[in-house]
């Protein structure tokens, strides 16, 4: 009974309809949802690396469009009376958006093939993104004249158009294609630039694309994963990086243009500021050591506002002063960051009583140990080191 169903396909009519009415053939449900099948619509399903359209059939919302075995299955949140017109409406602007992407893509990679000789072994159109991945390597430069190439053919406004050749025509034809395709081939053309088998809707003309920008590559697989940007996407991503570049020259007091070489002086001061705390640090780690008397069995320091390395090379002070073993503790949101080191003794078993004692963790070396605690005080750390027997 099913083979006998059929939908007409008007998406691939007129790839800029908006609306249509169709005659609900069957109404199943899946779970909380329902699957819809009408005799005509313009809801693309899911396919070509692109995802399903969106909208709504007398109101109510459409989640998700499927081609299952020819026939175009659409899951609605409520059901939908079998032999009733309905009125469907797509999310036009969710649809130019994909058709920008995806037509633009065409255009990337059938330069990137006709220039290369590369393939697009795969394609992912996502919300927010959508990546192209190409064979062979691809450097940066050529990559900056593809993208002036494909944006020429967008402002050249060149038709896009869709054909199915026979069979015999076909063999002739040089055309892109991921996959082996049986039964009829559909075959989306921009002239001069690509000829590709392709399942889902585009655009009627490259001008509507609007704009094409190439924002990111990274090698993948041997070849290169390109991310494109095209149309609304495009002007979205300028906007914000042109926001970002504006707060920048104000905090920096640059003009526009010039907030590359701000960075560069703000990063070059940045680095003589931190090699002279470097050195001021350890120039202060040498008067604390001074101040530092040498304690049995263990000699345990609670210095503040020290970061980084600067708690081990304190410790190797105290050490070189003549301290059997010390310990500096350093206090942290979650309890104390320890450090613990000696020349004469394995400091381990101290590192494990501390440990079980004040719900710690760490480990190390003999000579040095490194770890946490998340439980204790000052002086309860104190009175420990104080009475320390060894293992």
């Amino acid at each position: 009974m099913e083979k006998e169903k059929t939908t007409r396909r008007l998406y691939y009519e007129d790839s800029h309809q908006r609306e249509f009415d169709g005659e609900v053939l069957a109404c199943e449900t899946e779970g909380e949802a329902f699957q819809v099948l009408l005799d005509q619509t313009a809801f693309f399903p899911e396919g070509g690396g692109q995802y399903a359209d969106t909208g709504v059939l007398n109101g109510v919302r459409v989640l998700d469009v499927k081609d299952r075995k020819g026939m175009i299955w659409h899951k609605t949140e409520g059901p939908l009376e079998p032999g009733t017109r309905v009125h469907g409406i797509i999310d036009w602007e969710q649809r130019f958006d994909r058709m920008q992407q995806h037509t633009g893509e065409h255009i990337v990679s059938g330069l990137v093939h006709q220039r290369f000789g590369y393939d697009n072994v795969g394609f992912h159109l996502g919300e927010d993104y959508c990546t192209m991945d190409f064979s062979g390597p691809i450097s940066r430069d050529q990559l900056k004249e593809i993208e002036r190439e494909a944006n020429r053919a967008v402002f050249a406004d060149l038709p896009v158009t869709v054909f199915y050749p026979p069979k015999e025509e076909l063999e002739d034809l040089e055309y892109r294609s991921k996959i082996e395709i049986q039964g009829q081939v559909r075959l989306v053309s921009i002239p001069g630039y690509d000829l590709c088998a392709c399942c889902a809707p585009h655009m009627a003309h490259t001008g509507e694309i609007g704009l094409i920008k190439l924002v990111n590559m990274i090698n993948y697989k041997g070849g290169q994963r390109v991310t494109l940007l095209a149309g609304m996407r495009a002007l979205k991503d300028y906007e914000e990086k042109e926001a970002g570049t504006k707060a920048i020259s104000a905090l920096l007091c640059a003009k526009e243009d010039q907030v590359a070489q701000a960075v560069e002086h703000l990063k070059e001061e940045q680095a003589a500021l931190k090699q002279r705390q470097v050195a001021l640090q350890r120039k202060l780690l040498r008067y604390l050591a001074q101040e530092i008397l040498p304690e049995e069995p263990v000699t345990a320091v609670f210095p503040e506002d020290l970061e980084g390395d600067a708690p081990r090379e304190l410790m190797n002070l105290v050490v070189e002063r003549g301290a059997n073993v010390c310990a500096v503790f350093v206090k942290t949101r979650e309890g104390f960051r320890y450090v613990i080191g000696s020349r004469e003794e394995d400091v381990r078993p101290l590192c494990r009583q501390l440990n079980e004692k004040f719900a710690g963790r760490g480990g190390g070396k003999p000579e040095m140990v490194q770890g946490s605690l998340t439980a204790g005080d000052k002086e309860e750390i104190c009175a420990f080191c104080r009475d320390y027997t060894g293992a």
